[in-house]
């Protein structure tokens, strides 16, 4: 089964900032990976609230993601550096 990748507004514009290299780096770990097995290639995160996150780490960059197994979707919430990406996420 493959899974939908979707990003949310914040997300697109984080990536649409990034290189064109990590762009691409970022575009080939969630086609190879992610959209296969989500949960076998990322950790999850301690709930905010009743959302289970997961982290995905790509070169440099985390991923911030939610699965949403009833409609068989990954959605890409943040994407930055290591030391500011987890901050704001409760």
């Amino acid at each position: 089964m493959v899974w939908k990748i979707e990003f949310t507004k914040s997300a697109d514009k984080e990536f649409s900032k990034l290189t064109k290299d990590v762009k691409k780096a970022i575009y080939q770990y969630l086609i190879k990976n992610v959209s296969i097995s989500p949960r076998n290639h990322g950790l999850q995160l301690k709930s905010v609230g009743i959302i289970k996150l997961w982290r995905y780490r790509v070169r440099d960059y985390r991923l911030i993601c939610q699965i949403k197994d009833h409609e068989v979707t990954v959605l890409v919430i943040k994407i930055g550096k290591r030391d500011a990406v987890y901050k704001n996420l409760d």
